[in-house]
């Protein structure tokens, strides 16, 4: 009796150990944006999963454990329990090469940072609401962390409504008289007379250098909003000074245009900057609302990949529809023109040259920039209250922000670009 118990006790660990759990991401998936936090904290907890791109949405394959399966269950996200054989079939679809499929080995879950101000407001990020809404950690750090070299200890970095080149938004016109307005400039020119720089122009400067160090050694930089354009017009001026007086208290070289060193950015070239300090804009990159139109005619297509060939801007454009509404920011989306030929344009609006969401390589690095505030949120003014993720589980939009978080992940002899 015993010993047919314990033969059945093997027999049934044996084929635990065998079966798969699929994390399904099709339209099927009751929570989205649960389920990258379920396989981020799988990986972190030592556990190797597998990224099935195009199959069923970019689904997630894990081994099976009771407690993965009851974490699941906890958080409301969707799975399947695959036998062996079933398991078998999948992994033998995906990567048959008639299919535009592929399976890519998840190892290790990226260490995150988000380059957060101290007492940062009126704004919330679509980043860290995500990344709170999915259970992933991630730690805070501001100018005098990334200036002393600790982005070395991260993998992936999210800047989001940064202004780098210095100037608080462009947000004079509007809000120089408001108390967080007054509050933030004082924080800033707090930090750059702490730090030994004479303007906060300067201390930005010193930044972006230190960010495109970063990324060239190797680490993942993803930035939405107005961190996007303004990173690249701050390396683009690394030696000119375009911030007006009321920002930096002296005047900008009137020939700043001309000096421009495009050379120097990640993804754009070629922008006209607006020198005007009092309007709300920092170059011709970005797409305005009289261009875009209607909010109910305002939607955006993923491209389509090879996953085989390019699976990285598969990784990254993986969602359950490939059409998604749009939605606004400081810096909304980016004129086609001004986007160098080495970069990759992961998403766009149909007919014309208003481009959402860009991907490319620097050094070992790579860089990923998506326009707009937040995702759900059409047009998110100043003190709105942020967005409540739970409303939105299913949400297109922030499911591109989340499968920036687990391309690091990926196993690099599984990138084929």
């Amino acid at each position: 009796m015993n010993k047919f118990f314990l033969i059945y006790i093997c027999l049934s660990t044996l084929i635990l150990a065998q079966a798969k759990i699929l994390i399904y991401m099709d339209l099927q998936q009751t929570d989205h944006l649960k389920a990258y936090g379920i396989a981020y904290n799988a990986l972190k907890e030592g556990m190797v999963g597998d990224w099935l791109l195009n199959y069923r949405g970019g689904s997630f394959m894990f081994d099976y454990s009771d407690k993965l399966a009851a974490k699941c269950r906890l958080k409301g996200v969707a799975f399947q329990t695959l036998s062996q054989q079933e398991a078998v079939q999948v992994y033998s679809l995906v990567q048959s090469e008639d299919q535009n499929m592929e399976v890519i080995r998840l190892e290790k879950a990226p260490k995150i940072a988000v380059y957060v101000p101290p007492n940062f407001k009126p704004w919330d990020d679509a980043v860290t609401l995500a990344l709170d809404y999915a259970e992933v950690q991630y730690d805070r750090v501001w100018v005098e962390e990334i200036l002393r070299g600790d982005l070395e200890k991260y993998d992936w970095l999210h800047l989001h409504h940064e202004d780098f080149t210095g100037q608080y938004g462009k947000f004079y016109a509007s809000f120089s008289n408001a108390p967080w307005y007054i509050e933030q400039q004082k924080i800033y020119e707090n930090e750059a007379k702490k730090l030994g720089f004479k303007k906060v122009s300067d201390m930005e400067k010193a930044v972006v250098v230190a960010i495109k160090n970063y990324v060239g050694q190797g680490g993942f930089l993803f930035a939405m909003c107005s961190a996007t354009d303004t990173y690249d017009i701050a390396l683009s001026a690394l030696n000119v000074d375009i911030v007006d007086k009321m920002y930096d208290g002296d005047p900008p070289d009137p020939n700043a245009q001309s000096k421009l060193d495009f050379s120097q950015t990640l993804a754009f070239q070629d922008f006209k900057l607006e020198m005007n300090p009092l309007i709300y804009e920092y170059s011709d990159i970005d797409i305005q609302p009289s261009e875009i139109g209607t909010e109910q005619n305002d939607y955006f297509t993923l491209f389509e990949f090879s996953a085989k060939y390019d699976p990285v801007p598969t990784m990254l454009t993986q969602n359950h529809v490939n059409v998604i509404h749009g939605f606004m920011g400081q810096t909304t989306m980016f004129r086609k023109k001004y986007i160098k030929n080495s970069v990759y344009i992961l998403a766009e609006r149909a007919g014309t040259d208003q481009v959402k969401y860009i991907h490319g390589n620097y050094g070992r690095g790579t860089f990923t920039f998506y326009g707009g505030h937040d995702p759900e949120d059409y047009q998110h003014a100043v003190g709105d209250p942020p967005t409540d993720l739970s409303l939105y589980k299913n949400s297109p939009g922030y499911r591109l922000i989340l499968n920036n978080i687990l391309f690091p992940a990926a196993k690099k002899k599984e990138q084929k670009t």
